[in-house]
């Protein structure tokens, strides 16, 4: 059993997630600092987003220790623990009513609601949803309804929810799906900015891509059928044996510029 980091922003310790005979993660050992910016990178069916779930204390282990914030899930009230993450995920955005004006789904945050009611939002509120938008790119969408935009444009209203209430740990699910390559390579080139911040939060981001990882991108870990094929800092880990050992498939990988490439041998 490894030894209990109380300042870790995540921490999983032999966690193992069953479905029926199905193993989606298995014995998963892995830590985020508060300093670190997170990649998950693997193959349709490794457990990205299995991870991100229990990540976002969704989800708990069947077998394991998962502790957030230095809290084990499963002895701590979850609903305390949400509040301080952000999260941008596909699972998110099925619950959002396509009614729902975008900006409420930004400010909405604020109140862990997702599809406004009664709630009353302070200017200072209304004023943080604009400027987030803005910062994502999308802030000539405030008036529209989330049902009009594009899959890229909802991609990046998330972000801004996830940011809304200035979280201590970021969860991105494949923030780039459904882009065109002019409008991931702008989202790429603000999260890096985001990234180079000191004063923003741990974040882990999945993708299927290494052509989508940010250049501020620290740490990368590596799954397969559930389970780790590596997990360290960014120039350790991405290298030719991993990559090809998590795909199945003889990778060459390179780096360019900050920005990472892989190609079939």
């Amino acid at each position: 059993m490894a030894e209990v980091n109380p300042d870790a922003v995540l921490q999983f310790v032999d966690v193992t997630v069953r479905r029926g005979p199905k193993k989606l993660l298995d014995r998963v050992t892995w830590t985020v600092e508060e300093d670190e910016r997170w990649a998950v990178l693997g193959p349709n069916g490794a457990g990205k987003t299995t991870l991100l779930q229990i990540a976002a204390a969704i989800m708990h282990p069947t077998e394991g220790c998962a502790y957030v914030f230095g809290e084990r899930l499963g002895a701590v009230d979850v609903f305390e623990l949400r509040p301080r993450i952000g999260l941008a995920s596909a699972s998110v955005a099925q619950r959002i009513p396509n009614g729902e004006r975008v900006l409420d789904v930004v400010v909405s945050a604020s109140y862990a609601v997702l599809g406004r009611w009664r709630e009353a939002y302070g200017r200072a509120d209304v004023r943080r949803a604009v400027k987030l938008l803005e910062r994502v790119g999308v802030g000539d969408l405030a008036e529209r309804t989330f049902g009009t935009l594009s899959e890229g444009e909802r991609q990046r209203v998330q972000i801004a929810r996830a940011l809304m209430t200035d979280p201590e740990l970021l969860l991105l699910d494949e923030p780039a799906a459904g882009m065109d390559l002019g409008g991931r390579e702008d989202l790429l080139r603000r999260l890096t900015r985001f990234a180079d911040d000191p004063d923003a939060p741990a974040s882990v981001l999945v993708t299927h891509h290494v052509e989508e990882l940010p250049p501020g991108v620290s740490h990368v870990l590596l799954l397969r059928d559930g389970a780790v094929v590596a997990a360290g800092l960014v120039r350790d880990v991405l290298t030719d044996v991993h990559l090809s050992a998590t795909f199945g498939l003889a990778l060459r990988v390179e780096r360019r510029k900050g920005r990472w490439y892989a190609r079939a041998v």
